[in-house]
């Protein structure tokens, strides 16, 4: 059930919500108020733009109220600072060997995963590994089960150069993959969603954005996902990714080690102007 619940007290009858629904189930009731019937309640996106844009806030729907959102109106960032994020985004090779507070680790991932979704399914999953000892001993695996490909001559095609990186940790102990961060996050979706790749690349969008906004630097880390999930299937077995899973990206992060002290200068950006 929906739950559709508008308080009359406070409700002002503008129709906001009623011209705003994606799905275009809300109806002015006979009594002037929003309502939704019950036969379409399961056509319902579970967008909640309605209590979104209920200006007193006299919506609640799926059990949640308005009163426990956050006000938009004085809250977004200013322009210039959030322009200052985006081109001051750097890729973190260098942490510190510490844990991210705990609190402060699962407000990123609550945060990132507001992100949007194909049909808005919500279905995007975060495999985190949570403690630095845990990603040593992944990367232990890792590299263990690399070296034996290496040995037995059975690197995919295309994937040699993995080799280089493999002798850099057998004679030196230098970890080119994970970059000895102390945390690492998987992004996973069902296949059978709208567009798991893209939901899954967009919540880490989001993820690193305000991981770098809360001064944790972050590294999508190709490599690392190359090496799970095209390389070695049992770790991806081991870290339980459901197997109807696209496996969409790996992100280390962790407390940075380096602090830039400037943007870069990119562009100017590629633009096609279409008729």
């Amino acid at each position: 059930m929906l739950h559709f619940e508008v308080d009359r007290e406070s409700c002002t009858m503008c129709g906001m919500c009623v011209a705003d629904c994606p799905a275009r189930i809300i109806v002015m009731a006979e009594e002037g108020y929003p309502s939704i019937a019950v036969e379409k309640e399961s056509i319902c996106y579970r967008c909640e733009h309605c209590l979104a844009i209920c200006p007193p806030g006299s919506i609640s729907i799926l059990g949640l109220k308005a009163s426990d959102s956050s006000l938009l109106e004085g809250g977004y960032p200013d322009p210039a600072e959030l322009e200052t994020l985006i081109k001051g985004r750097r890729s973190v090779r260098r942490y510190k060997p510490e844990n991210l507070d705990p609190v402060l680790f699962k407000h990123l991932l609550e945060v990132a995963w507001h992100a949007p979704t194909g049909v808005n399914s919500r279905q995007v999953r975060f495999t985190v590994l949570d403690d630095i000892e845990k990603v040593a001993q992944l990367r232990d695996e890792v590299m263990a089960g690399l070296v034996r490909l290496a040995r037995e001559g059975t690197l995919l095609k295309g994937k040699e150069y993995y080799s280089r990186f493999i002798d850099l940790w057998e004679k030196h102990k230098v970890d080119i993959l994970f970059r000895n961060a102390p945390h690492l996050l998987i992004a996973s979706a069902p296949k059978h969603v709208a567009c798991p790749a893209q939901d899954c690349l967009i919540a880490l969008s989001y993820f690193e954005l305000f991981a770098q906004a809360n001064g944790v630097g972050t590294l999508w880390n190709g490599l690392a996902k190359g090496a799970i999930n095209d390389l070695l299937p049992e770790i991806r077995q081991r870290l339980d990714i459901p197997d109807d899973h696209l496996f969409g990206y790996v992100m280390t992060f962790g407390m940075p080690e380096v602090h830039y002290a400037r943007t870069v200068q990119h562009g100017p950006a590629i633009i096609h102007r279409a008729l």
